[in-house]
Formats: structure tokens, sequence, C-alpha cells
């Protein structure tokens, strides 16, 4: 089951993700939480994190993707020098 908090993270930015989960990690670190805050906090830091790695993920398959582009051209230019 998908919660709102996980629409709302897959919804934002890499940067706007990465910001908020640095600030949370920032209030995690400096304490002074109830456990049910460090509990919310911590969730809300996964699904950031998870919204990141989305991001970062997508990003590596675009450049991957655009890297084997010339291989391909240039498989095809070899193959059309060989058959002249």
């Amino acid at each position: 089951m998908t919660s709102t908090t996980d629409t709302e993270a897959a919804a934002l930015g890499y940067e706007q993700a990465r910001d908020e989960l640095i600030e949370v990690v920032r209030r995690l670190e400096a304490g002074g939480t109830t456990l049910e805050e460090s509990l919310a906090l911590w969730e809300r830091g996964e699904e950031l994190a998870a919204a990141c790695r989305r991001w970062l993920d997508g990003a590596r398959a675009r450049l991957d993707a655009a890297l084997a582009e010339p291989d391909a051209e240039d498989a095809d230019a070899d193959a059309d020098a060989e058959d002249s």
C-alpha cells in the first residue's frame, strides 16, 4: 500500500527530496525529539532516500542510453563501410 507521503516524496524533484532528506538527518542527529517524532522522521527519511535513489537510477539509465547511442552509430558506419 502506498501512503500519501510516499506519493508526495515521489513527486518531489531530486534537489527538493535531497534537501528535505538533509534536514531530516540533521533533526535526527540533533536529538531532542520524542520516540514517535523520531520514528516519523526516520520513515520520511526512508521515503526521501528512495525518491532520490529513483531519480539517480533514472539519470544513470539516461546516461547509459546516451553513451550507447554513438556506439550503435559507429557499428552502423562500420557495417556500411564493409559493404562498400
